[in-house]
């Protein structure tokens, strides 16, 4: 007779958990571990590179000239957890920490990092997959790169440059440039000082922009795009998304060229426009405030696009 296989209710639910990272997963129906901790003097302004798998990545900042790292290795085995080697390197300008992917590659192992940096710490090149990454404070320009795992940063200064897939990235209070890119997850930012590149698909991108230095460029499918922009716009606005509205928030005293148009859907402004060429309802060209500002470019396709007064 051919036995069955049953999995237990409790493990597919867990398997099913949305945003659930595989570091959050009982392999095997236990878990082998190993913590580890290092230390290393830093000089201020220094730079940090961490690089792991499986594994989430936590960095925050304190008040000691100094880097503090604590992690976890696991693997199916107590040998494997054992034998998963943990690399470092450091001089007075910088520190890097890095989990050694074994040449035979298993799924159920990897390693996380919780780390604390002196407050001015670059992060230079802080890359995982399968897990999160979230970073309090630092400085940029930061690069960060997950997969199947979500992006949060929250108070760094300088620019970012956040990668993700089926996950979120998630922007708090970045003074710089930003570049956030996922694939089926969304993207969110609020207080940025900086230019702003997004791009998505099947999901939405909403973005409060405080201080604008450069252009936005805003690209994503089947997800609605929501922006809010200073008045003193430095440079044009770039959206373009399909199957879903694109709402943009504007001060008052916005001098600006506004070209929107859709398909299937219609466009509405709360501002008095100054006609340039063709104004419709799903095609517009025209002007706000002196019109002698960027060019805020608006396109989608069945969905409506709003122009709104803060």
């Amino acid at each position: 007779m051919r036995q069955k296989l049953v999995v237990p209710a409790m493990v597919a639910g867990l398997l099913l958990l949305a945003g659930c990272d595989i570091d959050d997963i009982n392999f095997n129906g236990e878990r082998y571990s190993r913590d580890f901790h290092y230390s290393f003097p830093l000089k201020a302004n220094g730079r940090l590179t961490v690089e792991s798998f499986n594994g989430s990545i936590e960095i925050s900042a304190w008040d000691q000239d100094s880097v503090d790292i604590s992690g976890t290795k696991y693997a199916s085995t107590q040998e494997r957890a054992d034998d998963l080697k943990i690399e470092t390197a450091n001089t007075p300008d910088s520190v890097s920490v890095r989990a050694i992917r074994p040449s035979e590659r298993r799924n159920n192992m990897g390693a996380r990092f919780v780390i604390k940096i002196p407050r001015s710490t670059l992060l230079d090149r802080i890359t995982t997959s399968n897990a999160p990454i979230r970073t309090m404070d630092g400085a940029g320009p930061a690069r960060l790169r997950t997969s199947n795992g979500s992006i949060r940063v929250q108070d760094l200064r300088g620019s970012v440059d956040a990668q993700t897939s089926n996950a979120s990235v998630d922007l708090i209070d970045v003074e710089g440039d930003v570049i956030a890119h996922s694939s089926n997850g969304h993207i969110h930012a609020e207080g940025l000082r900086g230019g702003f590149d997004a791009s998505t698909s099947n999901s939405s991108v909403k973005a409060e922009i405080s201080r604008l230095s450069r252009s936005v460029r805003v690209e994503t499918s089947n997800g609605g795009v929501e922006l809010t922009l200073p008045a003193d716009l430095a440079g044009d606005v770039r959206v373009n998304t399909s199957n879903s509205g694109i709402t943009v928030r504007l001060p008052s005293s916005t001098n600006a060229r506004i070209l929107a148009r859709t398909s299937n859907a219609s466009i509405s402004s709360d501002f008095d426009l100054k006609v340039r060429g063709e104004i419709g309802k799903n095609h517009m060209d025209g002007a706000i405030g002196s019109g002698g500002g960027p060019l805020i470019d608006l396109a989608t396709s069945n969905g409506g696009i709003h122009l709104m007064k803060m």
